[in-house]
């Protein structure tokens, strides 16, 4: 009996010290991003990504922001003195059910996008089957859109 209670008790406190840690992990706020013309970038972001906008605090209009659910907001800034160029490698990703629905999309509003290589329309797809498209915003950043259920 007095094995069980301190195996208990320790149990206890090893899940409420696990938990106490991790109690204080960071989670994903938002992402910045540094644009030249944020009626275009906002246009974009709402229309062709499809996030909706959230009230902004600062109402100076040099913000946009959205949200992007669990994961956080998106704030676009007005700023930027030009469109910079932009490697793939840093990139924002978002997830859709359909990335055939997606690209329909992209085609009917004549936004141009590539698979990772830069060859081909066609989705590269990952070894975990995941297919996975590129474009860029109008600042040049670029984004991948991916069929990632997760």
């Amino acid at each position: 009996m007095k094995r069980t209670v301190l195996c208990v008790i320790i149990l206890l406190f090893s899940t409420r010290f696990t938990m106490a840690q991790n109690d204080n992990k960071p989670v994903l706020n938002h992402i910045a991003v540094y644009v030249h013309n944020l009626q275009n970038s906002s246009d974009f972001y709402r229309n062709i990504i499809g996030l909706d906008t959230i009230p902004e605090p600062f109402k100076d209009g040099k913000h946009t922001w959205f949200t992007m659910g669990q994961a956080g907001q998106l704030h676009l800034i007005s700023g930027a003195p030009e469109r910079m160029e932009q490697i793939k490698d840093r990139h924002l990703c978002f997830s859709v059910p359909s990335i055939e629905v997606f690209i329909n999309n992209l085609e009917k509003n004549k936004i141009p996008f590539t698979n990772w290589k830069g060859d081909s329309k066609l989705p590269t797809v990952r070894p975990d089957g995941v297919k996975q498209i590129y474009f860029q915003d109008p600042d040049g950043y670029w984004i991948e859109i991916n069929n990632d259920k997760q």
